[in-house]
């Protein structure tokens, strides 16, 4: 998601958009650690997205 998206959002809205992140993130690990991940790129992809999400809220906060 383009920072532009996340600084539009609430800080409610980023709190649930990090708690989705994260579930994605573990579901992902969990598809590596059973060799089913066929898209190793998305791993790296919600980490940023993680991050984007935490820098917005210390900026909100």
């Amino acid at each position: 998601m383009a920072i532009k998206d996340i600084n539009n959002k609430s800080v409610e809205e980023l709190n649930q958009h990090l708690l989705d992140l994260r579930k994605e993130q573990f579901n992902l690990r969990m598809q590596k650690g059973t060799g089913q991940l066929s898209q190793p790129h998305q791993l790296r992809r919600v980490r940023r997205d993680i991050a984007r999400t935490k820098f917005v809220l210390g900026g909100k906060k």
